[in-house]
């Protein structure tokens, strides 16, 4: 008897081995048990819709699991997410894109679930929980009950596919061509004898010959695309493979019926369609290979064992015998010694040795970076010169390294807006083209063409549409342009970036630790009560300084190294100041206005205090006070110096016709001074985090499109607000979650390389779709008029792809530096 074919899995199996099963009086087959009950688990939730979408190319069971799961392999991927938990994981066994909606909607049905969104591509499935509710033991088997399996993630696995993928597709291209050329000898001798005889003998073994070197082509080489094409045809779903199955299996279907009739073949035609469709195939998923090879390169860094030694403050602590221990079970505290030559395994702060560190994967600076006792390392980064040993700061997916993958990750993955039109015409384009082939072979037969000359017109308009130029035009532009921002150390944090950076007219700076050094320090204290020293002043300012993060208070909170004093109450007031209590007094620290708010007499020596704060602040200083009682007990006189390429990136952006602004909390005659120096005319002082806001949405509403850039916590409501928040890499984490892109190396003058780079890229993604648009609206109609042959048909298809990928990839190479783009200023 004939094999039966199981109903969920589709294997083939004898009779004797068959599980029955009646389901709403229909009858129901499987080869095993297994299959039957994920069959009837998937009709109970209402998810048998899964088997009409599904696009399987194989057979079988997804995965058949052969070991228990171990919830341990995942517990350090899962990520606190307010009162959620959240994790990456991958799930093997997907095969189409209706396993990813099967097991999408299957786990959005199950308790306690609030969010699961698959990666097709990459496999990768990002969920969210409520741990009250449910636990990760729970999600991950009912993903096991329906066939699949799932796996701690690792960025290799999406690389692992791809390299998979096309060396597949390498192996048929190379079947295809070599079978494709010797076709083409015996096809011209073809050829020949139609124009000037041939005997009828020869012939026919030329047409046999000729048929068997196109049997492999077409079924080998081009087996994807009738899998796929076959598949969609059970539930009236067409795609671009659809089209080159139509018309490659129509020319050898009609060759052959024109050998029993001594009619012309067009076997050259059907293999040269496949040979060509793979070369564009073949060309495509290399160069998304090379495109996304930065996360690739990012995730080698990470070393696989680190020496852990233990800790104490002796004078033998170098001679601390070293344990190898695997890099994940590394964490805070640690001690880690690394010798020249090696990858740093976490990040962490430098506690002995001296050395240099190659950062430049990781933030694109060239120049080795000095580390020293106090230094802060980069996970990742490769150790030169000397050996240090470093106390672990962040480990896993908290340090920076793992932050630059998951956010380049999610920008390759996201879309600009114009994408969203071109998946909208493509969802209709196959269908429209194969009932445009149809009529117009039905057209010209109706009009007394032969037959084969209308098949072969009908042909041409089935290869020469090309929906996957305009499938390419922004996904490939859009790899290419995240690795370019981050191999110069700007990370992206989302896809629309692209599109809003072109369009960025007005680019707004904070001003301390962003125009500015960001690295204060205290230059004078002044008494104000001549009862307290000066070291106390700073001893009690230093108390409460430390509990701040804002750059200006860490200036004084360095300055002294006694005992600190113990504070309660704390309190900070981004943008005007802090307080707290020590020894029973409520301590005031902050701006001239914030001293104001709290009643306190702004009084030194019987004349006010603004002559005196003045004169510093117009020379660029920032005048801190502080006090309690009413009454004002000291000013602190801080200094930050002007980043050294601040005029040189406020020349380039000019010079890109960009207006330049600051904003900042500081007086007026501090922020004014700055601004002067870096060559800003617009400055806008005394801001709160509230007013920076305020001031870019009515920027904004005015029909300007702005850039900020800050670091600091007040400064996040700002980088919300804007078209495009930029984060300076050293700055605060609530800086850095706002924002759209991130500067991990602080560098002023990548702001306008990034602008550059954005509108270059997003001009290449309009040229792209209009080519797309351009192509088939050209090329269409010549194939409806008869002009083209399919071969030329299948040539133009490839090459339209082929400029598509040639296109984006030019952002790469073509891409301008910021010195040439201060020429292009000056020009």
């Amino acid at each position: 008897m004939a094999p039966l074919t199981c109903d969920h899995c589709l294997l083939t199996f004898p009779e004797h081995d068959a599980v029955y099963e009646e389901i709403d009086g229909k009858g129901h087959v499987f080869c095993c048990n297994g299959c039957r009950g994920i069959f009837l688990l998937i009709r109970s939730e209402g998810l048998d819709g899964f088997y009409l979408r599904r696009q399987w190319k194989e057979t079988g069971m997804p995965v058949r699991q052969n070991r228990a799961l171990d919830i341990r392999a995942f517990s350090d991927d899962v990520r606190e997410k307010q009162q959620s938990r959240e994790i990456d994981i991958f799930i093997d066994g997907i095969r189409c894109a209706s396993c990813v909606w099967l097991n999408e909607r299957f786990l959005s049905r199950t308790e306690g679930v609030e969010y699961a969104r698959i990666n097709f591509a990459t496999h990768r499935a990002r969920i969210q929980w409520n741990p009250e509710i449910t636990a990760l033991d729970k999600i991950l088997n009912r993903i096991r009950t329906i066939g699949y399996d799932p796996q701690p993630y690792r960025e290799s696995e999406q690389f692992k596919l791809q390299k998979a993928e096309a060396r597949d597709l390498l192996v048929r291209l190379g079947t295809a061509a070599f079978l494709s050329s010797q076709l083409m000898i015996y096809s011209i001798a073809l050829y020949a004898g139609y124009f000037q005889g041939i005997d009828p003998q020869l012939r026919t073994i030329l047409e046999v010959i000729a048929m068997a070197f196109t049997v492999p082509v077409i079924l080998y080489s081009g087996m994807p695309f009738i899998k796929n094409t076959f598949r969609g045809l059970r539930h009236l779903h067409f795609t671009m493979d659809s089209l080159i199955t139509i018309g490659a299996g129509s020319a050898f279907v009609y060759s052959i019926y024109q050998m029993f009739i001594g009619g012309t073949v067009y076997f050259d035609t059907s293999a040269m369609i496949i040979t060509l469709i793979l070369l564009g195939r073949y060309i495509e998923s290399t160069a998304k290979g090379r495109a996304s090879e930065t996360i690739e390169k990012l995730t080698e860094l990470n070393p696989k064992e680190a020496r852990v030694i233990q800790a104490d403050e002796t004078s033998e602590f170098l001679l601390n015998e070293a344990i190898m221990v695997p890099v994940a079970s590394l964490k805070n505290g640690d001690h880690v010694k690394v010798l020249p030559g090696e990858k740093i395994p976490a990040d962490g702060r430098v506690t002995h040795g001296e050395s240099e560190t190659d950062e430049s994967v990781l933030t694109g600076e060239s120049k080795p970076v000095l580390k020293k006792t106090g230094s802060e390392v980069i996970g990742g980064s490769i150790n030169l010169f000397g050996m240090l040993i470093f106390e672990v700061t962040r480990t896993g997916r908290d340090t920076v390294l793992a932050g630059i993958i998951k956010a380049v990750e999610d920008a390759q993955s996201g879309k600009p807006r114009i994408q969203i039109l071109a998946d909208r015409i493509v969802g209709y384009f196959v269908p429209a083209i194969l009932l445009m082939a149809f009529m117009t072979s039905a057209a010209y037969i109706l009009n007394g063409l032969p037959v084969n000359s209308a098949l072969m017109t009908g042909i041409s308009v089935l290869v020469i549409a090309c929906p996957c130029s305009l499938g390419l035009a922004t996904p490939l532009a859009v790899l290419v342009f995240t690795t370019m921002a981050s191999s110069r150390g700007i990370l992206i944090r989302s896809g629309e970036v692209i599109e809003n950076m072109s369009r960025i007219s007005h680019v707004i700076f904070d001003k301390t630790g962003t125009i500015t050094e960001g690295r204060p320090s205290l230059k004078e204290t002044i008494p104000v009560d001549a009862a307290i020293s000066r070291e106390e002043l700073v001893r009690i300012a230093a108390a409460l300084e430390d509990l701040s993060e804002h750059s200006l208070g860490k200036a004084i909170s360095a300055a002294t190294k006694s005992r600190p004093l113990k504070v309660t109450n704390f309190k900070a007031l981004p943008g005007r100041g802090i307080q707290g209590t020590i020894e029973g007094k409520k301590i005031f620290i902050g701006s001239r206005a914030f001293m104001l708010e709290s009643a306190t007499v702004l009084e030194y020596q019987g004349s006010g205090l603004d002559e005196v704060s003045l004169s510093h602040e117009k020379a660029g200083d920032t005048v801190i006070y502080m006090g309690w009682e009413e009454r004002v007990r000291a000013l602190f006189i801080v200094s930050d110096c002007l980043r050294p390429e601040a005029a040189e990136t406020v020349r380039m952006l000019r010079g890109l016709e960009k207006i330049v602004s600051i904003v900042s909390g500081d007086n007026r005659a501090t922020t004014e001074a700055i601004a002067a120096s870096a060559g800003i005319g617009d400055a806008v002082p005394e801001t709160s985090p509230e007013g920076k806001r305020d001031y870019i949405r009515q920027l904004q509403k005015s029909g300007k499109r702005i850039l900020m850039a800050g670091d600091g916590i007040n400064d996040a409501p700002a980088l919300t607000e804007a078209v495009v928040g930029l984060a300076m890499g050293r700055g605060t984490d609530i800086a850095m979650e706002s924002a759209d892109a991130v500067l991990v190396r602080n560098d002023l003058t990548l702001v306008p390389y990034f602008i550059e780079l954005s509108r270059r890229a997003y001009a290449i993604i309009r040229q792209n779709i209009f080519w797309a648009f351009f192509y088939n609206i050209v090329a269409i109609p010549l194939a409806v008029s008869g002009v083209l042959h399919p071969i030329m048909a299948a040539g133009a298809m490839a090459a339209s792809s082929l400029f598509v990928v040639l296109n984006s990839l030019r952002i790469r190479y073509k891409i301008y530096e910021p010195k040439t783009i201060e020429k292009g200023a000056g020009a």
